[in-house]
């Protein structure tokens, strides 16, 4: 069955499994409704409405993720950031490496123009290893968890996931984001090691660990999709 609310269609799933209603919202923006069986309609439609300011913003950040980022040209003084901060990058004749970072600017030896985009690349996942790494470390004794090893790629539109056998997996621009968003990203995947789902133990797991987590996690979902592409 689906229900029609406002402007929502939301198939609805019976689960013999639940005891508890809950509302999801994919990332291409779909919705539904997971309900234990026998669930009367007025009860499921009085549910969702009383989700639908929470509904409305995650609808509005999924639609921040599909926006067209601007692609990088790779010209002198082009700015690229890391860590939140932006880095001028500067096109020189011949270096030891192709891309090398020192001085506060991007060296980039011109001869690699054409493969500059993976050299980025490259660079922020060797960077984002070590840093995302220590930081994990760091937080993993506030929240008494362990894991077995970080991972960093590309994971499309999500910042961070917890994979099986406890690895953490982030993707490389998280590397690009401010540190204390940075660091939000990696105290979420580490409370998920204690509760998979963001149910209110879960927030309470973050809490711990990062008190202002609230006040980080607004700044992600209104500024983390303008961290320009490669």
């Amino acid at each position: 069955m689906t229900l029609t609310i406002e402007d929502l269609v939301i198939p609805v799933k019976h689960s013999a499994g639940r005891k508890t209603m809950q509302l999801t919202v994919d990332r291409d923006s779909s919705l539904l409704l997971t309900a234990p069986p026998l669930v009367q309609t007025e009860v499921l439609e009085g549910f969702v409405r009383s989700k639908l300011s929470w509904v409305y913003q995650k609808l509005a950040e999924k639609s921040l993720m599909h926006k067209t980022v601007r692609q990088k040209q790779f010209v002198q003084g082009e700015g690229f950031l890391y860590l939140g901060r932006s880095y001028r990058l500067n096109l020189v004749e011949e270096q030891e490496l192709p891309l090398k970072f020192y001085h506060g600017r991007f060296h980039l030896s011109k001869s690699n123009i054409e493969d500059a985009r993976k050299l980025f690349i490259d660079w922020y996942v060797a960077k984002g290893l070590k840093w995302l790494g220590a930081k994990a470390n760091e937080f993993k004794n506030r929240l008494s968890v362990e894991f077995s090893a970080v991972k960093v790629r590309d994971l499309g539109y999500r910042w961070g996931s917890c994979g099986k056998n406890q690895t953490l997996y982030f993707h490389w621009k998280t590397i690009l984001l401010p540190a204390k968003i940075a660091e939000y990203v990696v105290v979420h995947e580490l409370s998920h090691l204690i509760e998979p789902s963001h149910s209110s133990d879960f927030w309470l797991c973050v809490e711990r660990a990062m008190p202002d987590y609230k006040e980080r996690k607004k700044w992600l979902a209104e500024h983390g999709m303008d961290v320009e592409g490669l």
